[in-house]
This record gives structure tokens, sequence and C-alpha cells, in this order.
């Protein structure tokens, strides 16, 4: 049985796809991304999933064009607010994992201030995974279980030193646009995680497919090696 889908997180992908497909600018693709991200908390804040993960930027992304990397950076800045206001209103708790360099360091402390504003809320909590990295977390990881003097590491110990250690082991990782790779997510976390990938860019992701989400991870045999 698959038991019950308590953290799932999305890649969030295909959002400049979305936008050559239809004739957009580059950038429109992102702020539709963003909103699909609101319209998939709705959805899923009265399931049975306790926390969702959004990979919205990258550790690599910074290659990107400065044009594009600007346009992120004041998007993430006006829309994050709604957000916040939203899950102040909903009882929704965000949390932030990720490095803050090179952050613009307003942005980033208005991010701390997002968990800061929601840390009371018992509902779903929302992992924004921003200037987020695998490799990045796991290596911040050591550096801290180093510092803090540890001298012999299981993985129940070294857990401790992620990002928000209190997030669980993902049950199911999504990944939108036809891309079948997981560019970094959540490694530790991903260890058992379920995979689903979606041909259809984020920006065309609608209720219906969080429905068919849930559904699809209750028909996996989950069997954690046994």
């Amino acid at each position: 049985m698959s038991g019950e889908l308590n953290h799932l997180g999305f890649i969030v992908d295909g959002n400049r796809r979305w936008a050559k497909r239809r004739g957009l600018p580059t950038l429109a693709g992102h702020e539709r991304g963003l909103d699909r991200v609101e319209m998939v908390i709705n959805e899923l804040k009265d399931t049975e999933v306790n926390f969702a993960s959004f990979f919205l930027f990258s550790t690599e992304n910074w290659d990107r064009s400065p044009e594009e990397i600007n346009y992120l950076m004041n998007l993430v800045e006006t829309k994050f607010q709604k957000l916040v206001k939203k899950c102040q209103n909903e009882n929704i708790k965000i949390l932030i994992l990720g490095r803050p360099d090179p952050v613009k360091p307003k942005i980033w402390a208005k991010m701390m201030d997002a968990e800061a504003q929601t840390k009371d809320n018992d509902g779903l909590t929302v992992c924004i995974c921003f200037n987020y990295g695998g490799h990045w977390e796991i290596a911040d990881a050591a550096t801290k279980a180093i510092t803090a003097g540890e001298k012999e590491l299981t993985p129940e110990t070294f857990s401790k030193y992620l990002y928000h250690p209190e997030v669980p082991d993902c049950d199911l990782i999504v990944r939108t646009s036809g891309e079948q790779r997981i560019s970094g997510f959540q490694l530790w976390r991903a260890a058992y995680s379920e995979f689903m990938f979606l041909d259809k860019c984020f920006p065309d992701m609608e209720p219906t497919d969080c429905t068919l989400i849930i559904d699809e991870f209750h028909k996996r045999n989950r069997r954690f090696g046994k």
C-alpha cells in the first residue's frame, strides 16, 4: 500500500516553454507559473498532504541572463507578499529552503519574515525551495555538523542539520514539462520517493491534475526495500 501522501514535492518546470509556444514573452511564463503555484496550494490545503514543496529557483539558475534573473527576483518579491497574506488568512505555514547568498538581502529578509509571520500556523506547510540545490543542502548540513562537533554521523543525526530538518522525506515528487530528472531537488529526502513526470508545463496545471496526482500515488506499491 502507498500509505499517506504526507510530503508532495513539485519541480516547477516548463514556464519558458509554455510562453514560447504561445508566442508570449518568455518572462510571462514565470508569472503564470507562480499563479499556478497558488492554485496548487489551494487544491492541497484541505487534503491529506501536510507538506508541499515547490522548486522555484535553483543555485544553477544564476547562469541565466541578467534580464531574466532580475525579472524573476522582482516577480518573486511582489508575488511573495500576496502569498504571505493568503497563508496568514488560511492557516498555512511557509518555510524557505535554500541559501541566502547571492539573493538580494531585502528579498531574503522578506522570506525570513514570511516564516516568522506564519510560524504558528498548523495547516498545510508550504516549502519554498529558492536558491536551492540538493548538493548544497547536504554540503551545508555537513558544515553545520562539523561546527557542532559531531564525530560520527548516522543518517538520523546528519538529517538534523538539513534545511528545516522538521520537513519529512518526500513521498512523491512531480516534475512537469516532460523532463525526467530531479535536477538536485530534495536529494536527501528523495531516497524512497515515488516519482511522477507530467508532459504538461507547470503553467498548464489545473485543479484536476492535483486530484490525478494524489490518486496516482495511492495506486503505487511502496516497499521501502522490502
